[in-house]
């Protein structure tokens, strides 16, 4: 593995990009094949960041209570949680270019049937089955990036398209919010529920045009080389990790617990601000593409932090600003202080994310890395099902100010559990730069 730069070096190539991105486009010599894999990927981004920022707004007109969102949101993380090991397998045994194919075609078809099906028990079973072809797109995405990219601009390719991923999240919250009011000055009259479907229905067909480049592309084998035998010890590793990399029991529990913070209130959030704030449709579009660019510019400053305070306490400063955040957001009483909070929730959480996942990687043998990754993913998406359908339950009987409350409490409890288990070490901390953060700070991104 190459050595990571020094600090003076990876400054050196962000400011590069920032005074001229296409003479640094240039210097990446990014392939054909990853430019197509970069525009399905575009439209695949752009379509469902729009779908899934507006489909629970979309259920609340419908008069979805929170118990039953909970329910609809859970079952599409419960659906990505059974799908991901099959997906894995398929991947591997019919390659990854026609499990994406499959994933392009059946996750906006999908999306158009949860858009027109307004029965629960439907809603419950079509978003599992979403959650399971969505899962198909996490699976792929890494190795397909890899196999497109080199050594030398692998990270590159990853912060080019979650960049894009962000631009477009931003541009499409704009859209979501203004598009009543464009509509009502062009003369056409549209019930607000009418207007939403009309945005899933286009963000769906967004989405179904990346099947296009999908169709077009070819991506390389993997290499035998790099693939570790299986054998007895490899599977004895799987079953029993805590046993090989102590580390892991440490750090599941509380990565899990992180995860079901962040998956108790995210889906609702929209929720809390239109219908307890009344905060209208135009605010909340243009507050969802402040948080994307809120995220851009922490995901600036994320490596100057962490290396300021240190990798743990890094975490533990975010974690702990993001429990404030949302018990003074629980005590809010005001649209703006409320959307102040959040944004500050939304760049606190987001910060963790590369913290979290280079934690895991510093701390885990380059062997054992694939394994500690999936177990990661399985036991987040597991915590994640649970937490969303939990807190719809408790948000629909308590009300959203004592949950929110009792959700900050998790989140510092978690903060202090990363303060006093993990070990903190003077090592260097690896986050080159912008690229690290995107390629391992958008959980969300390949969640969404």
């Amino acid at each position: 593995m190459a050595p990571l730069p020094q600090p003076e070096a990876r400054m050196e190539k962000v400011d590069s990009f920032w005074r001229n991105p296409s003479t640094w486009l240039r210097q990446q010599k990014l392939s054909r094949r990853f430019w197509i894999f970069f525009t399905a990927a575009f439209f695949f981004d752009a379509g469902f960041a729009v779908y899934f920022f507006l489909f629970n707004l979309y259920l609340l007109d419908y008069h979805f209570s929170d118990r039953s969102i909970g329910l609809i949101g859970g079952a599409l993380t419960l659906g990505s949680l059974a799908g991901t090991l099959p997906a894995g397998v398929l991947a591997r045994k019919i390659g990854v270019r026609p499990l994406l194919a499959f994933c392009f075609l059946a996750a906006p078809a999908l999306g158009i049937l949860r858009a027109g099906w307004m029965w629960e028990p439907a809603q419950i079973a079509l978003a599992f089955l979403a959650g399971v072809a969505m899962c198909c797109w996490g699976v792929c995405f890494l190795p397909a990036v890899a196999r497109l990219t080199t050594e030398e601009n692998r990270t590159s390719g990853f912060s080019l398209i979650f960049s894009a991923s962000i631009g477009t999240s931003m541009l499409g919250g704009i859209v979501c919010g203004y598009l009543p009011h464009w509509l009502r000055m062009a003369g056409i009259g549209m019930q607000a529920v009418e207007v939403k479907r009309l945005i899933l229905l286009v963000a769906c067909g967004i989405a179904l045009m990346g099947l296009l480049p999908v169709l077009r592309l070819r991506i390389p084998s993997q290499s035998t080389i790099q693939l570790e035998p299986a054998g007895p010890s490899r599977r004895r590793r799987w079953m029993q990790p805590w046993k090989y990399q102590p580390f892991l029991l440490r750090y599941l529990p509380l990565m899990a617990l992180w995860s079901a913070v962040l998956a108790a209130f995210t889906p609702f959030a929209n929720v809390y601000l239109s219908r307890d704030l009344h905060i209208p449709l135009e605010r909340i579009g243009l507050t969802f593409s402040a948080i994307q660019a809120v995220q851009l510019c922490m995901g600036l400053l994320t490596p100057l932090v962490f290396r300021v305070l240190g990798l743990v306490n890094g975490i533990v400063a975010t974690q702990l600003v993001a429990a404030v955040s949302l018990v003074s957001m629980a005590g809010a009483r005001h649209g703006r202080l409320a959307i102040a909070l959040y944004l500050t929730f939304s760049a606190a959480q987001w910060m963790s994310s590369p913290g979290l996942y280079n934690l895991l990687m510093n701390e885990t043998p380059d062997h054992e890395r694939s394994t500690a990754a999936a177990m990661t993913l399985f036991c987040n998406a597991l915590a994640g099902a649970a937490a969303t359908a939990g807190a719809g339950i408790l948000f629909m009987r308590f009300g959203y100010p004592p949950v929110l409350s009792a959700i900050a409490s998790l989140a510092a409890t978690v903060a202090i559990l990363f303060w006093l288990v993990i070990p903190r070490r003077k090592s260097h901390v690896p986050i080159a730069g912008t690229d690290a953060v995107f390629a391992t700070g958008s959980q969300e991104g390949l969640a969404r």
